[in-house]
C-alpha cells in the first residue's frame, strides 16, 4: 500500500481546500528526488520540447509555482503551474472546492486565486531547467478593464521562466472568460498574445463545452497566429448524473463524470485540425486505459489533477509505466506511432 493511501483518509477527513493546503506543504517537506528514467519510447517532441513522458500534471495543484520540483521528482512528465493572474487576487468566497468521492470527481469556483505573476516568477527563476520541463498556465485577474491587455502582459513576464505557456481562457469561474473563445474575441486575444513575441512555445486552453462548429474556428484562429498546440479542455459546466451531495455545487466539474466529454471535444479538436496542431488531452484521465484511450484519439500528451486527489503523487509515473506495457501489446515502436491510431 502506498504512503498515500494511508494518508488519505486522513486527508479526505477534512474540506478539500485545506487539505490541498497540507498536499503542497507535505510535497515541500518531502524531498525533491531526481526524475525517473522513464521508458525511452515514451519520450515524444511536442512544440520543439522533448517530453520525457507524455504525462503531466495539469494546472490548478501547484497554483502559485511552489511544488513543481518535488512533482517532478515524483514522476510526471511535465508540470503546468497556475493559474497565475498579472495581479494577486484572493478569488472567490469560500467554500469553493469540493470533493465527490463516490463520483471520483471534484467541483470547485475557486476564480484564479493567486499570489500573482511576480511570487511565481521568484520561484520559477531559481528552477533547475536540467529537472524537467515546466509550463505556466497564465489568465486575467477578474476586475481587469483589460482581459486581453493581461494576458499579453503574462506571456510578456513569465515566457523568460517557462517552457511553454498556456493561454487559459476556459475556466467557468471568471465570469465572461469563456467569451473570449468567440471567434473575434479570440482572434483579437491572440494577435496580441502573437505580438507579444514570446520565446517559447505557446498553447491555448479551450473548454470542452463546445458547440457546433466551434472546434473549426478556434482550430482556423490558433492556427492563423502560431499558436503552438491546444489544450482540450477545462472543468465542465454541464451536470451529468452524480451520486454525491456536492453534485449541485456551481462552478467546474472535473473527474471521471467529465471522461465522455473531455474524449469527445478532443476528437472533434483532432477531425477540425487535421492533426496538424499538437493536442494535450485532459479531463476525466484516471488510469493507463484512459490515458492510452485519449492519445489513440489524438492527444500528443495527457494532463491530469483530479485522479491525483484519490490515487495520490505517483498516479503520473504508474500510467507512464502502464503506457509503456501497451506499446508492448500494440506492437508500436513510440509513443507517437500511437498518437490517433484509434
Amino acid at each position: 500500500m502506498s504512503l498515500y493511501r494511508l494518508l488519505r483518509p486522513a486527508l479526505f477527513a477534512i474540506d478539500a481546500e485545506p487539505a490541498h493546503r497540507l498536499a503542497i506543504a507535505g510535497l515541500k517537506l518531502g524531498p525533491s528526488g531526481q526524475p525517473p528514467r522513464f521508458d525511452p519510447r515514451l519520450a515524444s517532441r511536442v512544440a520543439g520540447l522533448a517530453f520525457p513522458s507524455p504525462v503531466g500534471m495539469a494546472a490548478g495543484f501547484d497554483k502559485d509555482a511552489e511544488v513543481f520540483a518535488p512533482l517532478l521528482g515524483h514522476g510526471w512528465g511535465f508540470v503546468e503551474v497556475g493559474t497565475v493572474t498579472p495581479l494577486p487576487q484572493p478569488g472567490n468566497p469560500k467554500p469553493r472546492s469540493f470533493r465527490l468521492a463516490e463520483d471520483e470527481a471534484a467541483i470547485n469556483r475557486f476564480g484564479f486565486n493567486s499570489l500573482g505573476q511576480g511570487a511565481a516568477l521568484a520561484r520559477l527563476a531559481k528552477r533547475d531547467r536540467t529537472r524537467g520541463i515546466v509550463g505556466v498556465n497564465i489568465g486575467a485577474n477578474k476586475d481587469s478593464p483589460d482581459r486581453i491587455a493581461d494576458y499579453a502582459e503574462g506571456v510578456r513576464r513569465m515566457a523568460g521562466a517557462a517552457d511553454y505557456l498556456t493561454i487559459n481562457i476556459s475556466s467557468p469561474n471568471t465570469p465572461g472568460l469563456r467569451a473570449l473563445q468567440d471567434e473575434g474575441a479570440l482572434r483579437a486575444l491572440l494577435a496580441a498574445v502573437r505580438d507579444a513575441h514570446s520565446p517559447v512555445p505557446v498553447f491555448l486552453k479551450v473548454a470542452p463545452d463546445q458547440s457546433e462548429g466551434e472546434p473549426e474556428q478556434i482550430v482556423r484562429a490558433a492556427i492563423d497566429h502560431g499558436i503552438d498546440a491546444l489544450v482540450v479542455g477545462n472543468t465542465t459546466i454541464t451536470r451529468p448524473l452524480l451520486k454525491s451531495r456536492y453534485g449541485g455545487e456551481s462552478g467546474g466539474l472535473s473527474g471521471q463524470p467529465l471522461k465522455p466529454l473531455a474524449l469527445d471535444a478532443l476528437r472533434r479538436f483532432r477531425k477540425a485540425s487535421g492533426g496538424q496542431l499538437p493536442l494535450i488531452g485532459v479531463g476525466g484521465i484516471g488510469s493507463v486505459d484512459d490515458a492510452w484511450e485519449r492519445i489513440r484519439a489524438g492527444a500528443n500528451l495527457v494532463q491530469l489533477y483530479t485522479a491525483m486527489i484519490y490515487e495520490g503523487p505517483g498516479i503520473g509515473r504508474r500510467i507512464a509505466e502502464g503506457l509503456a506495457r501497451k506499446l508492448d501489446e500494440a506492437g508500436f515502436a513510440s509513443i507517437a506511432e500511437a498518437v490517433g491510431s484509434e
